[in-house]
């Protein structure tokens, strides 16, 4: 899609399929990376078709790591380790609209014997940097940000040693981050996070032979360990399946089949959530790849009940927090969400689109500051959607539209692009109208 394009959601009656979605987000940021610094050549079936992912392969190419797309197929990715060692860039690393390529790459570039700059576009360029910024300048880096510590960042890196650090706020791009520094720092380096978050940067190391103690919601890993190249097949993006199964849900008699699906516990609990309100869910097929566990999932519609996400559940579920939110008007009893002040700062303030979007569509809505409170047993008529620029908004207002009454345009649907670039199209070969 072109920039500024707008999108047209009608109404469905049902939806049933199967699919395979694209490679995970998460993993697949982290899979780039690692087989960077990793000795021998990694080669990843399913990486993510997202633009987000694309901009950390771009950066990696510019830090003298050569990678390249095999077998005619657009997300089968080789990477050809460099080990520990990447080579200065020429120019600054444009990590586009995403902040898990700035966050958890500076990990890497702090231990580099280089400088460098990482920038991104207008959206990435007002999001907070400081949480990564604090640690790693503890463990030797010197690094400079543009006011209120925001992109864009310049790093000298070398020379590192361990720290033990307790993060203030929960987050695995910050956890990834540390960890990645702790490769190249001197000692062990123990990171604590508040609330356990997702865990795939503590099982991708692993997976690329690196040799991690947890205890508790802490991790230490020992500087100076070498990775070694691997073959793997990602699987589907468990955030990406979030939009089909709320979508599903909505319709009583709704089926839908997702398999070679993540089923990592540290991201499943959205399933937890699905059953809690009234959906039909069953899991077959289960099997441990490199760490992760993979499976088919069946989802089938209900009439839905109501919930409530907060504490460690809306840590969990942060990426997926703006469907539910989306669907909680069609709940009988509504859906509470409190302790995601993290959506403040994500693409877009996430919680003050949801609000703005959901009232656009006739729906009463209360905000807080770190979450939101939406009534159900409401109907919604459709209507003009901003997605501000941000994919899971865009996302999920299609979502909502699907049971609306009327047409709903949403505008900057070009957005989805950055997660999954055929959200719509794969959305609409589901629909039965």
């Amino acid at each position: 899609m072109k920039p500024g394009s707008s999108v047209t959601v009608r109404p469905a009656k049902h939806l049933h399929g199967a699919l395979r979605l694209p490679g995970d987000k998460s993993i697949s940021h982290r899979y780039a990376m690692l087989a960077a610094i990793a000795e021998g050549k990694s080669r990843f079936e399913n990486y993510s078709t997202g633009a987000d992912c694309a901009s950390t392969l771009a950066c990696l190419g510019l830090l003298g790591v050569h990678w390249e797309r095999t077998n005619n197929g657009a997300n089968v990715i080789e990477i050809e380790g460099r080990g520990p060692a990447l080579a200065a860039p020429t120019s600054a690393l444009d990590c586009g609209n995403s902040g898990s390529t700035m966050r958890m790459l500076s990990g890497i570039l702090a231990g580099q014997e280089f400088t460098s700059d990482l920038c991104g576009d207008e959206s990435l360029s007002r999001r907070p940097m400081a949480r990564i910024m604090k640690p790693l300048e503890q463990m030797g880096a010197r690094i400079t940000a543009a006011p209120e510590e925001r992109p864009p960042l310049h790093i000298a890196g070398g020379n590192l040693h361990a720290i033990r650090y307790k993060m203030p706020v929960a987050s695995a791009q910050v956890k990834s981050c540390l960890l990645f520094a702790g490769l190249f720092a001197k000692g062990e380096t123990e990171v604590e996070e508040p609330l356990r978050t997702r865990d795939h940067g503590e099982v991708a190391l692993r997976a690329f032979g690196a040799d991690l103690k947890r205890n508790a919601n802490s991790t230490c890993i020992v500087g100076g360990q070498r990775l070694h190249a691997i073959e793997a097949r990602i699987p589907g993006d468990l955030s990406s399946a979030a939009f089909f199964f709320c979508a599903a849900s909505l319709f009583p008699g709704s089926e839908l089949v997702i398999d070679s699906l993540l089923m990592n516990p540290t991201r499943a609990r959205l399933l937890d959530i699905l059953i809690g309100l009234g959906v039909r869910i069953s899991i077959t097929q289960l099997e441990e790849q490199h760490g992760e566990l993979v499976g088919t999932v069946r989802v089938e519609g209900a009439h839905l009940k109501s919930a409530e996400i907060a504490g460690a559940d809306s840590a969990a579920l942060i990426d997926e927090i703006p469907v539910l939110a989306a669907i909680a008007p069609f709940t009988e009893e509504g859906i509470r969400i409190r302790d995601a002040g993290e959506l403040r700062v994500k693409e877009s303030d996430r919680i003050q689109s949801i609000v703005t979007n959901l009232r656009a569509m006739g729906a009463q809505v209360d905000e807080h500051d770190d979450g939101l409170t939406v009534p159900g047993g409401q109907k919604l008529h459709g209507a003009e959607i901003n997605s501000a620029g941000d994919h899971r908004i865009a996302m999920a207002f299609a979502i909502a539209a699907l049971r609306a009454e009327g047409e709903t345009r949403i505008h900057g649907a070009e957005a989805a692009v950055i997660s999954f670039p055929s959200f719509f199209e794969t959305l609409e070969s589901l629909v039965q109208r």
